[in-house]
């Protein structure tokens, strides 16, 4: 009878040799760097931003000119003013526009720059609290546009009916300047476009300063 044969013997290794074992453990590892760890290569040229918020910032060129302004329509009662600039003007020179009425706000000098006083009286000075609009077509730099824009996107109809509907009027303000220095937190709001107190915005709306 033939000697039964063992699949041990002896002097002989059992399982896979080290060597294939460690080139095992580090393809594995390979792996999961590929998998889990993120390719910061791949990040900056994806469709998603480091930072999106940053990424819709809107910057002031330097060498912006200033833009020419007239004072196209006045509402008291809304403490509002629109005004009226070239058709031209770029994005940058609303913001430019924008921030030199917050500059002329803190010194004072809203009234030199041309501005209407809005709370004549009051005892916080005559810009306590305003609505600044800013358009490039006169036809929507209306007192009635203004008194849309102020009510807001959900002011019933029936109760204020409207020339000019809120989308329409909105999606023509170039820029929008707010104050309230009753809100001491919060007293200056500036934007490229348009959003109302519900936060409806229009489509080139990017906040410049203060919080929404």
């Amino acid at each position: 009878m033939e000697k039964e044969q063992h699949h041990y013997e002896e002097g002989k290794r059992a399982g896979a040799h080290p060597a294939v074992v460690l080139f095992g453990v580090i393809i594995g590892l390979w792996l999961l760097i590929a998998m889990f760890i993120p390719n910061p290569k791949k990040d900056k040229q994806g469709t998603v931003p480091e930072n999106p918020e940053a990424a819709q910032r809107i910057g002031e060129e330097p060498d912006a000119p200033p833009i020419m302004f007239s004072v196209a329509a006045t509402v008291p009662e809304m403490n509002a003013v629109s005004l009226l600039v070239p058709s031209q003007a770029t994005a940058s020179q609303i913001v430019g526009l924008v921030k030199k009425l917050r500059e002329a706000r803190l010194s004072n000098t809203l009234t030199d720059l041309g501005i209407p006083a809005t709370t004549p009286g009051h005892t916080l000075g005559p810009h306590a609290i305003a609505e600044v609009y800013i358009f490039s077509e006169r036809q929507y730099a209306t007192a009635d546009a203004i008194r849309v824009l102020a009510r807001g996107a959900h002011a019933p109809g029936e109760l204020y009916p409207q020339a000019i509907p809120f989308e329409v009027a909105m999606e023509h303000v170039r820029g929008h300047y707010r104050i309230d220095l009753h809100d001491t937190g919060n007293p200056d709001q500036g934007s490229l476009g348009f959003a109302d107190e519900s936060g409806v915005h229009s489509k080139q709306y990017r906040r410049v300063f203060g919080n929404s």
